[in-house]
């Protein structure tokens, strides 16, 4: 009996205990502990990856602060949307200022895009990137979008969304096989010589419309012979005037000629 009590108060069995003590509340505060603090530090990496990007790429022409210059326009406000859309469609960054940025091969990977998007959307609020089930045309009224897009949008970018050229060496870019989260945000922050389509303007269900309509031009085949491109009743209606009668004056002078 003395021999097991002597056991139990072995110095060492304490610090046994204490240690067993902090590797349990160790193990308890890590697993059950809240990280607030991972997840807004990753958050600033984002925008501190953007901000890198930025100064690299897009200083040269918008300012060290994008408060723009001359050649470029304040980004204040402009929003995530802008910059999904105008670095994601390869307009930007431009090469060298011109009149208009066309559409080109893409220079940044998706994770960098969203940085630079990040970066820019820490400045002042502006338009947020969609949702995908805001873009994807599912669920769209086709009818209510050709609508829409005739009213709206088709005086610069044609009936079939083929584009069109505008004044002063600026064009409409064609629609035709663009993502729905392009078109979207493209008329929310109005590139170029476009209006800008809020959701007072254009509600979004309405927005989704018209990807729905865009869609589904480019999977309908046209069953009416050639469509010359698409150009438009007024082009091609001049098209068959000028080639018809000409074929027709040629044949009739043909004709005379034989007949004499």
């Amino acid at each position: 009996m003395n021999a097991l009590a002597a056991r139990r108060r072995h110095p060492a069995a304490i610090a046994v205990l204490i240690l067993l003590g902090l590797v349990v509340t160790g193990l308890a505060y890590s697993v059950l502990a809240p990280r607030p603090a991972q997840a807004s530090a990753s958050g600033v990496d984002q925008v501190g990856l953007g901000k890198k990007l930025f100064l690299a790429n897009c200083a040269t022409c918008h300012g060290l602060q994008a408060q723009g210059s001359k050649v470029a326009p304040s980004l204040a406000g402009v929003g995530a949307a802008a910059v999904d859309f105008q670095v994601g469609t390869g307009r930007m960054p431009l090469a060298k200022p011109d009149v208009q940025a066309p559409k080109q091969r893409v220079q940044f990977s998706n994770d960098e895009i969203a940085a630079l998007a990040a970066y820019v959307a820490s400045l002042a609020p502006g338009p947020a990137i969609p949702d995908s089930q805001s873009v994807s045309g599912q669920g769209g009224n086709v009818a209510m979008g050709g609508e829409l897009f005739r009213v709206n949008c088709a005086m610069c970018h044609n009936f079939a969304g083929s584009g069109g050229a505008l004044t002063r060496g600026k064009f409409a870019p064609s629609l035709r096989n663009v993502s729905g989260k392009h078109i979207y945000e493209a008329m929310v922050t109005g590139p170029q010589s476009m209006p800008v389509f809020n959701d007072d303007n254009i509600s979004p269900q309405a927005k989704n419309d018209i990807i729905a309509y865009l869609h589904s031009v480019d999977q309908e085949e046209n069953v009416g012979g050639m469509n010359l491109g698409n150009i438009g009743p007024v082009s091609e209606g001049l098209f068959a005037w000028v080639f018809g009668l000409g074929l027709m004056v040629a044949f009739a002078v043909w004709l005379g000629k034989k007949a004499a």
